[in-house]
């Protein structure tokens, strides 16, 4: 993967004003996630849509200050490709962020991606317990180039706070 790559550091100093503090961690969990995809897809066509996805997946954390943030961030990323000429990417991208946190896997349209960014998030968000096949001496080593920064408490402590605000529905950005 060359580095940084070019979408995703434009996409993010879009939303780094909204991050503050966070920027760092969440630019790094990105490209971790990212690179889990291009470790699962070796299709380089792919790559602009895992890039885009990657950006946009958890955005709405920030630009809606909610926890459950999948809608908030399918709308950021709606936004963005309308005024771009990959429009047409619209629904599969979106599709890949609403279903990143599918605990079985994704069967349905733009399956290939969606199951392929899924795995690169959980591949992350499991600190590469889950590897999905993935080369674990490259996960490691995209762990040490782009390390955590604190995202994983930062994930906990939002988890945390929504279940104290929301009891009847602490994990709303999971589905089966």
């Amino acid at each position: 993967m060359e580095y940084p790559q070019d979408t995703i550091e434009m996409l993010l100093q879009k939303f780094r004003p909204v991050m503050g503090p966070d920027y760092e961690k969440y630019r790094n969990h990105v490209y971790r996630v990212f690179s889990n995809c291009l470790l699962l897809d070796e299709e380089k066509t792919n790559a602009f849509k895992y890039s885009v996805a990657a950006v946009f997946h958890d955005i709405g954390i920030w630009t809606d200050h909610t926890f459950d943030y999948r809608s908030p961030s399918i709308a950021q990323v709606r936004i963005y490709l309308a005024e771009t000429p990959n429009h047409a990417l619209a629904d599969e991208i979106s599709a890949m962020i609403y279903w990143h946190h599918k605990i079985s896997p994704y069967k349905g349209d733009h399956e290939q991606c969606v199951e392929v960014f899924r795995k690169a998030d959980w591949m992350d968000v499991s600190l590469g317990v889950l590897s999905f096949g993935a080369d674990q001496a490259q996960m490691a080593a995209n762990r040490n180039k782009f390390p955590n920064r604190g995202f994983h408490l930062f994930l906990l402590k939002q988890s945390l706070k929504n279940f104290v605000r929301h009891p009847l529905n602490p994990l709303p950005i999971f589905k089966k």
